[in-house]
């Protein structure tokens, strides 16, 4: 068989040319080795951090949420902040298996399987932080406006709170069914290759769906994809909308804004590729998927980093334009107190990560760099834990009255909670790796000949 040959017009998406088999063999080989040494401590320091999260948690529920380090100016703190990070975390998985498939952009087969799974561990771990607010979680179910026997109480359809209840829930169970769907595929080629009669091969068989491959399956599954990509589309969009109204619609100064849904929607993709970047260079070094996650991908998400980094970096100066410009004195002092107050090196290092850091991808060099691209990645993700740090707490500690002004700093229980989330997210993450497939297998056998063509037969087109 000739050599193919490489268009000058479009990358190919894998660094070499593959046959169907090899993809199979290769993208399902970390599920059919047996676990490597450096596995199990990844998973073992998950662990570990999720245990001393759920101690804390287990802690501040039996104690109360007086654990907590809030005090008379601020009532919100490091809980909301996490809760706010972990939801943007997720939208880049959305982004990359909804959005960019309706557009057709062929070069998310390499890694949007992975950036699905990273949704749903990061809303989970969102999940936990309203929670625990609540001092009561037992009695979440509360807040589902079922008809009860309680009377004339129901919940409070105006409130924020509560539209984030619904705008998470549905995000998740959304995202789990478009993550489980693509799957599919992927699991019946696993139940195939399973060994005859093994546990395996059992549960893969249950987990496809009595899949058989033949044109009408895939007709459905390509139809079902495409009308769940168009489901979860407008919840990239309206997640973390909803989640702005929880400041935007308050009369805090520097919270009361209009500018905070797109804002927050622009932040929310910014960190969620900025974790993707960090995930995905750690999986194709560590599961050998330097085939399938290529340069060009890191490349491309590189891209979309730095589109979203200028648009927050445009919607910060639109935030100091707009409270210099609009005349309110106490707009004017919180933005001054964020530069020049208490907080004003967390202020300054979150500018630094999130306007200036992400610059350097402007650099063909640093983009194919994957030591800078990983350290400007986790950069990213510690610019964007304090941007809501900055937005929640410099806004609450200096009231109008200085009387009641108070200074905030985490407890040991908030910080060991926060710890926990990262155990919950990685412990989930490492898990998926070792038992589901990390690529889906399907999408790439489409792409493996894209730019590509049989030597004599012109460029691919």
């Amino acid at each position: 068989m000739s050599a193919p040959v490489v268009s000058t017009l479009r990358q190919p998406l894998t660094s070499e040319p593959k046959s169907c088999h090899q993809v199979s063999d290769e993208i399902l080989a970390p599920i059919e080795r047996g676990p490597t040494a450096l596995w199990w401590a990844g998973l073992a320091v998950s662990c570990t951090a999720l245990l001393i999260g759920s101690v804390a948690v287990t802690h501040q529920i039996w104690t109360g949420i007086g654990t907590w380090g809030l005090n008379k100016s601020v009532g919100w703190a490091w809980d909301i902040t996490n809760f706010v990070f972990w939801v943007g975390i997720g939208h880049a998985g959305t982004l990359i298996s909804a959005v960019l498939l309706l557009f057709r952009q062929r070069w998310r087969t390499g890694v949007n399987r992975s950036a699905e799974a990273m949704t749903i561990f990061a809303v989970m771990c969102a999940g936990i932080f309203p929670l625990i607010h609540m001092g009561r979680p037992w009695l979440a179910f509360w807040m589902a406006p079922y008809p009860n026997m309680r009377g004339p109480l129901w919940v409070n359809f105006r409130s924020p709170l509560l539209w984030d209840a619904f705008a998470v829930s549905t995000y998740f169970t959304v995202s789990a069914v478009f993550w489980y769907v693509g799957l599919i595929p992927d699991l019946a080629l696993a139940r195939d290759r399973a060994v005859g009669g093994s546990w395996k091969k059992k549960l893969y068989g249950l987990a496809s769906l009595g899949w058989n491959g033949s044109a009408r399956t895939w007709s459905r599954y390509e139809k079902v994809c495409l009308l769940l990509a168009g489901l979860a589309t407008p919840l990239v969009f309206s997640v973390h909308t909803i989640v702005s109204f929880d400041f935007a619609t308050s009369v805090v100064p520097g919270w009361h804004s209009t500018i905070f849904p797109p804002y927050f929607v622009c932040g929310a993709i910014f960190s969620g590729m900025a974790m993707v970047l960090t995930l995905m260079i750690i999986a194709r070094r560590v599961l050998r998927f330097e085939s399938y996650i290529t340069l060009g991908h890191i490349g491309a998400m590189c891209k979309m980093t730095l589109m979203t980094s200028c648009v927050v970096s445009l919607a910060y100066m639109t935030e100091w334009f707009t409270a210099w410009y609009g005349g309110n004195p106490n707009e004017w002092f919180v933005v001054v107190n964020r530069a020049l107050g208490p907080y004003r090196g967390f202020f300054w290092l979150m500018v630094f990560c999130n306007m200036l850091v992400p610059q350097l991808f402007w650099f063909e060099k640093v983009r194919r760099c994957l030591p800078a691209v990983f350290v400007l990645a986790i950069l990213v993700n510690v610019g964007m834990w304090l941007e809501r740090f900055v937005i929640i707490v410099t806004s609450l500690h200096r009231d109008y009255l200085p009387s009641s002004w108070a200074e905030y700093s985490p407890t040991w229980v908030e910080i060991a909670t926060f710890i926990g989330s990262f155990g919950l997210f990685f412990t989930g993450f490492f898990l998926f790796a070792r038992f589901l497939p990390f690529i889906a297998q399907s999408e790439v056998k489409g792409v493996i000949r894209y730019a590509r063509a049989p030597s004599g037969g012109g460029h691919a087109r």
